[in-house]
């Protein structure tokens, strides 16, 4: 815990109410210590740590404001509020709080101190006394991607201003601060390894190269690639060279190379393929690798295979395996290496579907937003009440919410709405109230766009990663810990949809292909298929009408 800076309110080792709080107390009664903004227990410093059970649970407290007691995240969050100020009109740093909620500048809140960096002459956090954390990630970056001249690498200069204009520096500080940032950083400004995609495919750890990688992308260093497509080129020749067969390895490499990857490549062709695309093609390749060992454990090869040797596998293996084998076999198959024998059934079974009651209070429950934040509540909603699935979900954009002024400004009378829609498919789906406004309070408000790796991002749901939305298995574990299913949900509410409206209709609002629609409506108890092609208004009104 630093000791207070000279204008600046905070908790010194000297200060009046200094007393050690028993963390005990702070974690269980209602009377003791809180922050004043977000009201969660505090503690005030000592020289006694917290217990481990209670870490997270009583925080430090690490100013003294007016409203009382500050914790660390509060106050990070206060230096990093900028607007106009509420009281006097001028746009700068926001630190305070009025009464009712209003955002103050320093000088209209008074005694909460002076956050003007002495070098940069900007206010903000700061790192160091008087340094702002702008300057202390500028002084570290250039460090880290000094060529040997002592400045920036000239090919590495639009990735120092993409990450030192982030708004939130200090999310940049600690990234240099993880060991293994700083020497893959001087990797490439040294020119030890190239600057390509394929340069840095060979840096490790790999989950840090391809952060790097998105950022140089992002940045406009590197050329942008289908990200999933490269990710699977990049992981294939290690995987390969694990096989210890051989035998089994040269099937595997002409079946990655002549079936799984070009189709990948032809897909990437006409839109990026996604992240889940990505993972079936390795699980198929495990899937294949792993029947081929079981043929040879069973004293059999891939041309002596019989129908027997099929049988007795697909009896144990589940509707996933035999799909992922089925794949393999057919190719093996065509390309004759593999006798032609009958190949066991795909049925995937059928999805449990959570009930009517049970859609209607989830849909409450979203509504409300009891425990959840704006992004779970709008991709709960996209589920529940659209049917859609989550890679579909993760690569929406801004352009895809039409309000009626954005309507009204494009001159497009084919998107025109009275209210707000969505483009799920054509025409777009209208958004009911009231959860129009669930969505227009998140629009103000998204995540992810104080760092460098997505500012002005245009993805409706920013991820962590430059350029990237959210990962859709990161949403499904979050709405799972929220007690919502992904798979269960959105299959009630396609067939609610079904029953209420003809599924060709359903299907072209909401992206859906009209022949499983309409194959989906029927096993709902669809009756639009009975239902005669033409005019149904009677003679009379249409006499009338004339």
């Amino acid at each position: 815990m630093t000791r207070d800076q000279p204008g600046q309110a905070g908790i010194g080792p000297n200060a009046q109410d200094r007393r050690c709080v028993d963390v005990e107390s702070a974690a269980a009664s209602p009377g003791a210590l809180v922050c004043a903004r977000c009201r969660r227990p505090l503690r005030y410093p000592t020289r006694t740590p917290t217990p481990p059970h209670l870490r997270g649970r009583v925080l430090t407290a690490v100013r003294s404001w007016p409203e009382g007691a500050i914790c660390s995240g509060c106050y990070a969050k206060a230096c990093e509020t900028f607007g106009a100020c509420d009281r006097c009109g001028v746009e700068r740093l926001l630190p305070g709080i009025g009464p009712g909620g209003q955002r103050w500048c320093t000088d209209c809140a008074g005694g909460i101190g002076d956050f003007t960096c002495t070098r940069c002459r900007q206010e903000g956090w700061n790192h160091y006394k008087g340094v702002c954390g702008r300057c202390v990630l500028r002084d570290r970056l250039t460090t880290a991607l000094d060529d040997g001249t002592g400045h920036v690498r000239p090919e590495l200069q639009p990735l120092f201003n993409l990450v030192v204009s982030m708004a939130r520096p200090r999310s940049g500080i600690l990234w240099l601060t993880k060991p293994h940032v700083r020497p893959l950083l001087h990797q490439l400004a040294t020119g030890l390894v190239p600057l390509t995609h394929e340069g840095l495919a060979a840096l490790t750890p790999w989950r840090s190269a391809i952060y790097v990688r998105d950022l140089l992308v992002a940045a406009g260093t590197l050329p942008s690639v289908d990200r999933e497509l490269f990710l699977f080129e990049q992981w294939l020749p290690p995987w390969l060279r694990q096989v210890q067969d051989e035998e089994h390895r040269k099937i595997l490499t002409r079946y990655a190379t002549w079936h799984v990857l070009r189709h990948l490549r032809q897909a990437a062709d006409h839109g990026p393929i996604g992240h889940y695309r990505h993972q079936n093609a390795r699980y198929q390749l495990r899937q294949a690798a792993a029947w081929l060992a079981h043929l040879g454990s069973a004293g059999a090869t891939l041309d002596t295979c019989g129908q027997r040797d099929l049988d007795q596998w697909s009896a144990g293996a589940n509707a996933h395996q035999r799909s992922a084998v089925r794949a393999f076999l057919t190719w093996a198959i065509r390309a004759r290496i593999m006798a032609r024998l009958q190949l066991p059934p795909t049925l995937a079974p059928a999805p449990s579907l959570i009930s009517r009651q049970q859609r209607i209070q989830l849909i409450r429950r979203l509504h409300d937003g009891d425990g959840m934040d704006l992004t779970e509540r709008v991709i709960g909603l996209l589920i529940l009440l659209y049917a859609q699935p989550l890679p579909r979900i993760v690569r929406l954009t801004l352009d895809d919410i039409i309000s009626p002024d954005d309507s009204n400004d494009a001159g497009d009378n084919s998107d025109h709405v009275a209210g707000m829609s969505i483009r799920l498919g054509n025409p777009p789906a209208p958004v009911p109230a009231p959860f129009d406004q669930v969505i227009r309070d998140y629009l103000t408000a998204r995540p992810n766009l104080t760092t460098a790796t997505n500012p002005g991002s245009r993805w409706l749901f920013p991820g962590r990663r430059a350029g990237q939305p959210l990962h859709p298995t990161s949403i499904r574990l979050r709405l799972q810990r929220l007690g919502i299913p992904n798979l269960n949900s959105r299959s009630r509410a396609l067939r609610e949809m079904l029953v209420q409206a003809p599924p060709s209709v359903v299907a072209a609002m909401i992206g859906y292909a009209p022949n499983r629609a309409e194959a989906i409506a029927a096993q709902a108890g669809g009756t639009w298929t009975h239902y005669a092609a033409g005019d149904h208004w009677p003679t009379h009104v249409a006499h009338r009408s004339s």
